[in-house]
């Protein structure tokens, strides 16, 4: 019986479709029925849950940018890292400074749009630590800027595989460890594109929508799991992406018709980014779930 409704209340409603005299007869035999001291109702998972120990944190896109600053943030914090990233060599260079400032952590080589590589990432998290605690779902690429008429639809693909695909990937297979926990915090990178259309960037403005949907669809499947799911939406960060925006002008001989206007006057540094990381990764983001929130400098004003 739907909490909240009398039997007569849930036969008249159609959906019900219980039948007048069976619902008739049922209101006379539970007329008689004795009172019964009701039962308590079964456990929900606890998503205020605070697990014991040192916690895990998986970054994908590790190497640079938000992600770097991120890995060495959530260190500070305390947590273990294990750092992924497509480029080997700058992957490393994340664990190092990590270490260096006294943090424990491991690097896993991954092309995060190939699911044997998330498989594996998430593999040697578990076999290294035993658990995901927060999962910073953060690799991600730009687009060339192109109006949607001249985008090779190689290049759309290309930008939703890592984008969208990877992050549905990373998000299927760190579920599973976190359903299995029973807690878990994820933070999926999105952007202000996200939010909105950039311009001569189709591709980029579908793949970031996409990880929107995807954060509020997992966010509503685990809420009642102790699973919180929530994204951020960068908007001009300095990183080595948005560094190589003018190269990438250059090389398409293509300049947009109008660029998003940075209104507190700067870009981002991504250690501002990571610092609202660390704080959705921790107990203090407790009610949150389903968040997107922009970080841009007021650039959706």
């Amino acid at each position: 019986m739907a909490k909240g409704f009398t039997l007569a209340q849930l036969g008249a409603l159609p959906q019900a479709g219980i039948a007048a005299d069976t619902l008739a007869a049922l209101i006379a035999d539970l007329g008689g029925a004795s009172p019964v001291e009701a039962t308590a109702p079964a456990p929900k998972a606890d998503i205020l849950a605070k697990p014991s120990g040192a916690q895990v944190a998986v970054v994908t896109g590790a190497g640079s940018g938000i992600g770097r600053a991120s890995s060495l943030k959530l260190s500070e914090a305390g947590f273990k890292i294990v750092a992924v990233d497509f480029n080997a060599s700058t992957g490393e260079e994340t664990l190092r400074l990590l270490r260096e400032q006294g943090g424990e952590g491991i690097f896993v080589q991954a092309d995060v749009s190939k699911e044997e590589d998330v498989e594996r990432y998430v593999k040697a998290a578990t076999d290294e630590y035993g658990r995901i605690d927060a999962f910073f779902n953060n690799a991600g690429v730009l687009q060339k800027f192109k109006l949607l008429e001249n985008l090779e639809a190689s290049e759309f693909d290309r930008i939703l595989n890592v984008n969208v695909r990877g992050t549905f990937l990373g998000l299927k297979h760190v579920l599973k460890v976190m359903h299995a926990q029973g807690y878990g915090s994820i933070i999926n990178t999105a952007s202000t594109a996200g939010l909105r259309a950039e311009h001569s960037m189709s591709a980029y403005t579908a793949s970031k929508h996409a990880v929107i949907g995807l954060t509020k669809a997992a966010a509503i499947e685990y809420v009642k799991k102790g699973i919180r799911v929530n994204a951020i939406c960068p908007g001009g960060v300095d990183t080595a992406l948005t560094q190589a925006v003018p190269t990438m002008m250059q090389e398409s001989g293509y300049v947009p018709e109008e660029f998003p206007n940075m209104r507190i006057g700067r870009f981002a540094d991504p250690t501002e980014l990571a610092e609202m990381v660390v704080f959705l990764a921790g107990h203090g983001s407790s009610y949150m779930t389903g968040s997107v929130i922009a970080v841009d400098g007021g650039l959706t004003l």
